[in-house]
């Protein structure tokens, strides 16, 4: 809307007013507006505007009078005059942006502003979003049209993200009732919040509104009478990404089954990219991943996430892996403080961070200094120095953290004093100055207390000892250089705890990561490693825990245990401490104890090799907690069954190769050379690839840095090696150089013997490769890739696993099809397309529920074939949708019938091939195979009784009903055979996974040819069924009258010939035959018939009951009979489009599952 003051400006009251609460909100604010537009004439406002930019399509003007220096003459002098003496509801604002097309008298007020800055900003926003963008369009009608419903879609933003702040309901409720309204999603799919952007269609963008659901990215747009809506699964999405390009200056790319969509003009781009990444993530950890998912309960029940939620554990998740604490701690408040640092004389301002058992500090730029206060050593917390707002934190070591500039710093010193139950004396004084020089309880002395309270007597069975103190312990007497060397080293270090105090509340700063450069002293290493790990913090708050996690798993037996015993051995062969039953008993016990704590990742290959070099180093126990600090939280998902986590970090490596060295890029025709030959770095942190006395270098950088110190050392490995593998003519050649530049790395400064030392046993001769220190290759990965920062790796992780994941699973998919496509004759792309139904028929049933059974159904470590299956449920609703015979009136009974026919196995569950083939059949099958299907489905195993609780249903069944049939036991030919079978399944017993098994019946599958003459009679209840269902294929087509004739007549002959038959069998005894039975068959086709249909059914089993005959069919009589009537074969004969029916499914699908 226009601010002018006086016509000839087209504005009414009701305008002004709007206008002047509008001014109002921009004047407290204290920022611009965007408004929603309105014309305005300029033939004589321009006597009351300056302008001062101006471009194609926008102009900047400042009023006249405003800003200049003496007040811009004698017009300036009226104009604020006039300004002063108007009213209130005729305020103007001094800065304003108009909308104009070329040729055109009329702009648009689209922006106003209290200060050049506020408008500057909105012009300079205007210029990067919408600017290139309006190039596209071929009219200036649509320029306008597309300028002002982006403008009303940013009013709609700012009133949204005001009412959230104001807890005011009524607008996200607007905003529910149109999302429910246009996309017809289930009322359990929850909204979390939703934004005003772009959508490109092309090279056209459509203004719109883009809705985040909890499994769902949806689009809605509707301008000039054309509708855009779009619904995007978050499964389904492999990219996730922010890009720009000449149109697009910033754009949200989303990549989903192939297709690329583009997303731009958000008033909050990082905040909404953010938020999409979270639910994507959230959506395959939970469907894709479920491993690790289910240990975390924040995200656990899709009903309860909310947009808060998730930027709060999102943040706690931030906070645990900077700090290094134990997943379980979230976030609960932040407050920017400044922090004393005693060592060097000041102030450091930073944020002080608090969960609920730990108060952690990091200053501003993260890596100057950081400290983290356990609230276990906390012995008091006081106000310090009220002026200043400052806090006190004493710790037992006599260690005292302060803290000022606090806000509400009273509130939170009651705050800590009853989380940490701390007493406060009044004698206590408080000294800063002391803490540089204070020593705490340094981890060994911390873990030698605990290991005094509540624990059993441990020393049969845990090790006390490092291997590396047993087997090389140190003479003091005779000292080598190298050992003058270790001397100064751990000298170096004791000036370092002098100054930045010993032990978990030590501060960290950038000579502690200058000193673990160089190499940690042999002394200090396992100490170091478990407090940088934060492995000390899990291990102070289990006392006793490992002690009793051995008992129990000592003696257990199960597939990890196995591979653990085949792999002891394998284990550092060479060294003396795993030559000894010392060393393996310890290994043994340490991955056979996180084995049985973590069951679901067991145990998985580099393991060992990795717990051998932390026994070296650390206590049994140390090591045991060192292992979960890296399996857990350091490496997450490196070792579960696919080894997500190490693929993941591989595409991060893939993607800094690319932006830090582009000429190996641009040398390397496929990328996945590094993927492969990288693996084992990242799998075992290079101690598989360098020698021992080099690799705990390696470590001693991981566990202070994390995985970014792996990463900046695989850059530097390959940039040493760049004009070598530039020249290479193949990978092999490539894979050589690297090996020899591994084994040519050595560690100049390591005291270990000569025996022990594997590059020492390398002759010089074996390698003409210059010898390289491993100090100075991490010296030089530190100074080149250094500026790689924590977050940045963690955003590419983030966003590598939606890719990573999503190769997985083609790569399944890929597996499934080439064995399917041997048993059907679908087309591959229509395969392709049931497997995406089926798939995602199986998450629909995933995404309402917090314990959905179907998510037991996806296991990644079965076979491909089996790692989605659908339960009797969900096949109804594919059949509904696929089936030829969907339009029969027992449809759920057929459905039930069929399943229970695929489910072999018994298990409730069927796959994909089972499902292909039975469809195949239906569509695909000779007149003989369908109607041997349709014979099968009607007798056992498949066949049972069905009979809906609710008769105003008719045939229909509900869900509970269809489970208990689906599950009902049905005795037929051969159970006993089944049986022993099911004994022996490869999925029975202890969570083993038998291979031979699954090939043994693989190839019994192969051998096992039915012949038609192997299937058992149908007895009459059942053909009274098989004929009913027959009349209800029937229905609706063209020959109906002669089907229903020719099944009557069928019917009658083959009661007529089995009664013949029993007659020439039993001559003096002849047999009752049920008449009425074939009177029935004989009737015409109606209503009529199918109530006298059940009548007839029950006078026929108390016929057989009351005779104690039985009359039944063989199939090959059913099959000789009906061959002889062209209509039926016609009927079965004849063509169906799959590709219709699959069209169909996929726009259907989301609805069927909506009316369930």
């Amino acid at each position: 809307m226009p601010w002018e003051p006086r016509p000839p400006l087209r504005v009414t009251v009701a305008a002004s007013a709007e206008r002047a609460r509008w001014w109002k909100l921009c004047v407290e604010r204290g920022r611009g507006m965007w408004l929603k537009p309105e014309e305005v004439l300029l033939k004589n406002a321009l006597k009351l505007w300056v302008q001062e930019r101006s471009n194609q399509y926008f102009v900047l003007q400042r009023r006249r009078g405003y800003g200049e220096e003496g007040g811009g003459g004698l017009a300036g002098l009226l104009v604020g005059t006039l300004d002063a003496v108007l009213d209130s509801t005729s305020k103007v604002a001094p800065f304003r942006i108009l909308h104009q097309t070329p040729d055109s008298q009329v702009y648009w007020s689209i922006a106003c502003g209290s200060s050049r800055e506020e408008i500057t900003e909105h012009w300079e926003w205007l210029e990067r979003n919408v600017m290139k963008t309006l190039s596209v369009f071929d009219s200036n009608e649509d320029i306008t049209s597309f300028v002002q419903g982006k403008i009303r879609g940013l009013i709609a933003e700012e009133e949204k993200d005001s009412f959230v702040k104001e807890d005011d309901p009524e607008k996200f409720r607007e905003g529910l009732m149109k999302f429910e309204k246009c996309f017809g999603l289930p009322e359990k799919e929850k909204l979390i919040t939703y934004y005003s952007c772009s959508y490109w269609k092309g090279r056209v963008p459509c203004q719109g509104w883009l809705y985040l659901s909890t499994n769902f990215l949806s689009f809605y747009s509707f301008l000039l009478g054309a509708e855009i809506k779009l619904i995007i699964s978050w499964d389904e999405i492999s990219k996730l990404e922010k890009t720009s390009n000449v149109i697009l200056t910033e754009s949200i790319h989303v990549c989903s089954r192939g297709e690329d969509h583009y997303f731009s003009m958000f008033l909050h781009m990082s905040e909404t990219f953010l938020l999409m990444e979270q639910l994507a993530n959230y959506a395959v950890r939970r469907l894709f991943d479920k491993e690790t998912f289910e240990n975390d309960p924040v995200l656990h029940d899709p009903l309860q996430i909310t947009k808060r939620g998730l930027e709060s554990h999102a943040h706690s998740e931030q906070f645990s892996a900077f700090f290094r604490l134990p997943k379980e701690e979230s976030l609960k408040e932040v407050h920017e403080c400044f922090l004393w640092v005693p060592f060097s004389h000041c102030n450091t301002l930073g944020k002080m961070c608090i969960s609920e058992n730990y108060i952690c500090f990091a200053s501003q730029d993260g890596s100057l200094c950081s400290v983290i206060i356990p609230l276990r050593e906390v012995t008091g917390v006081d106000k310090a120095d009220p002026a200043n707002r400052g806090v006190s934190i004493s710790t037992k070591g006599k260690t005292a953290f302060r803290f000022t500039e606090v806000r509400d710093f009273g509130l939170l010193v009651a705050k800590l004093r009853m989380k940490c139950n701390a007493t406060v004396s009044p004698q206590h004084v408080i000294s800063t100055e002391v803490a540089a020089g204070s020593v705490a309880d340094s981890p060994k002395d911390f873990c030698a207390r605990q290991s005094k309270m509540g624990q059993k007597d441990n020393s049969k069975t845990v090790s006390t000892e490092a291997l590396m103190t047993v087997y090389h312990p140190q003479d003091a007497e005779n000292l080598d250089s190298k050992m003058l060397k270790e001397k100064m080293k751990e000298q170096s270090w004791n000036i370092l705890f002098a100054e930045l105090g010993h032990g978990v509340s030590m501060f960290r700063t950038k000579k502690t990561r200058d000193l673990v450069v160089r190499g940690i002293p042999e002394a200090l290493r396992g100490e170091l490693w478990l407090l940088f790990s934060g492995a000390v913090n899990d291990m102070a708050s289990n006392p006793g825990y490992y002690t009793e996690l051995v008992e129990k798993s000592l003696g257990t037996c199960t597939l990890a245990t196995d591979e653990i015993e085949r792999d002891l051995r394998r284990s550092l062969p060479e060294h003396p401490a795993f030559q000894s039953d010392t060393g393996i008993s310890a290994l043994r016990r340490v991955l056979t104890a996180y084995a049985f704590r973590n069951p679901q990742i067991g145990y998985c290959q580099a393991m060992n090799i990795l717990t051998s070099v932390l026994l070296l180093y650390a206590k049994e126990e140390e090591a045991f907690w060192l292992l979960v600090a890296v399996c857990e939280r350091m490496l997450p998902d490196y070792f579960n069954r696919r080894i997500i986590g190490a693929l993941v970090d591989q595409a991060v490596f893939e993607e800094l190769i690319r932006v830090h060295l582009p000429q190996l890029t641009d040398h390397m025709t496929d990328m996945t050379f590094f993927s492969s030959v990288s693996l084992s770095w990242f799998l075992t942190l290079f101690i598989s690839v360098l020698p021992i006395e080099s690799a705990v270098n390696v470590m001693d950088c991981f566990f202070y840095d994390g995985i970014k110190a792996i990463l900046q050392l695989g850059l530097a490995v390959l940039e040493y090696n760049m004009g070598k593998l530039l020249t290479c003519k193949d990978d092999a050649e490539a894979v050589t150089i690297l090996n020899r530049f591994f084994d040519s790395v050595t560690n100049k400064d390591s005291p270990l013997p000569p025996a022990v030392q594997q590059g020492s046993n390398l002759s010089d001769t074996k390698s003409d490769h210059p010898k390289v220190d491993i100090t100075d290759l991490i010296r030089e990965s530190n100074e080149r890739y250094g500026d790689i920062r924590y977050e940045d790796v963690e955003s590419l992780r983030c966003r590598n696993r939606l890719y990573v994941i999503q190769t997985l699973e083609t790569m399944t998919k890929q597996n499934v099809l080439r064995v399917v496509s041997q048993e059907v004759k679908f087309s591959p792309s229509d395969l392709e397309e049931l497997y995406e139904l089926f798939k995602k028929e199986h998450f629909l049933s995933c995404y309402w529920s917090a314990n959905s059974p179907v998510l037991q159904h996806h296991d990644a470590s079965l076979p491909y074939l089996d790692q989605y299956r659908i339960d009797c449920e969900q096949f109804r609703l594919l059949c509904h949708l696929l089936s030829p015979w969907s339009h029969c009136a027992n449809r759920d009974s057929l459905a039930l019938w069929t399943f229970r026919l695929m489910d072999e196995s018994s298990n409730c569950l069927i796959n994909f091939k089972q499902f292909a083939c039975v469809l195949d059949m239906m569509y695909n099958g000779s007149f003989t195979d369908k109607l041997k299907l349709l014979f099968k489905l009607h007798i056992p195993p498949a066949f049972t009784e069905v009979e809906s609780l609710n008769p105003s249903k008719g045939d229909e069944l509900s869900k509970e009903e269809l489970i208990y049939f689906s599950q009902l036991s049905v005795s037929s030919v051969g159970d006993n055979l089944e049986s022993d079978s099911l004994k022996t399944s490869p999925e029975k017993g202890k969570g083993k996974v038998d291979i031979q098994m699954y090939l043994k019946q693989w190839q019994d599958e192969l051998l096992k040819k039915e012949s038609i003459k192997d299937l058992p009679r149908m007895n009459q209840s059942q053909f009274i069924q098989f004929s009913k269902t027959l009349y209800n294929l029937f229905h609706g087509d063209p020959e109906e009258e002669l089907l229903y004739q020719t099944i009557a007549a069928v019917t009658s002959l083959l009661l007529k010939m089995e009664e013949v038959g029993r007659r020439l069998q039993s001559p003096i005894s002849p047999v009752k035959s049920p008449v009425n039975v074939t009177e029935m068959a004989a009737e015409m086709p109606g209503e009529r018939q199918e109530e006298r249909s059940s009548e007839q059914t029950e006078s026929s089993r108390a016929q057989s009951l009351e005779g104690n005959h039985e009359w039944s069919f063989a199939f090959e009589q059913i099959l000789a009979s009906l061959l002889n009537e062209p209509a039926f074969v016609r009927f079965f004969e004849k063509p169906h489009d799959i590709k219709a029916k699959i069209g169909s499914a996929k726009n259907l699908q989301l609805k069927a599952r909506i009316r369930v």
